[in-house]
C-alpha cells in the first residue's frame, strides 16, 4: 500500500465544454452528490486520507521567496487555457486501486448526466529517502 494523490483537472473534455457555472442546478447537484458518494465509499473502505475541492484560480495567490527581502505575492495563476485544478483525493491504497478510483472519478456526471471524462492525474506520494543515520 502507498499514498496516491489523484488530481482532478477540470476543463473542456470530449463530453463537456461548459463551465459548471453554466450547468443546470440539478446537474450541479448530481455532480456534487457523486463526489460525496465517492468520498463516502473511499472512507468506508479505509482508503480516503483527504479530499477537497479547490476554489477558483482567480482566488489563488502565488508566492516567490529567494530568502532575502520580502516574499513576492501575486494573484493567480491565470491559466491561458480553460483547464484548472479543481480538487484532489489523497488515498492510501495500491496503484491498481488508485487507477480504478481515478477512472470512476473521471466519469463523474456532467450536464444531463453524461460522464465528463475529465483527466485525473494519479501521482504516488514520495516518502523521504532513507539515510544511513536514520
Amino acid at each position: 500500500m502507498a499514498k496516491f494523490l489523484l488530481l482532478m483537472n477540470y476543463g473542456p473534455s470530449a463530453n463537456c465544454d461548459l463551465p459548471t457555472s453554466e450547468w443546470a442546478p440539478q446537474d450541479v447537484m448530481a455532480h456534487i452528490d457523486f463526489q460525496r458518494e465517492l468520498a463516502a465509499e473511499l472512507s468506508a473502505n479505509g482508503e480516503l486520507v483527504d479530499g477537497q475541492g479547490l476554489a477558483a484560480p482567480e482566488l489563488a495567490k502565488t508566492v516567490v521567496y529567494t530568502g532575502t527581502g520580502a516574499p513576492v505575492v501575486t494573484d493567480g495563476p491565470f491559466p491561458e487555457s480553460k483547464e484548472l485544478l479543481a480538487g484532489y483525493w489523497l488515498v492510501d491504497t495500491t496503484l491498481e486501486r488508485a487507477l480504478e478510483i481515478a477512472a470512476k472519478a473521471s466519469a463523474a456526471p456532467g450536464p444531463d448526466g453524461v460522464p465528463l471524462g475529465h483527466p485525473i492525474e494519479v501521482r504516488e506520494v514520495m516518502s523521504a529517502p532513507v539515510t544511513p543515520d536514520r
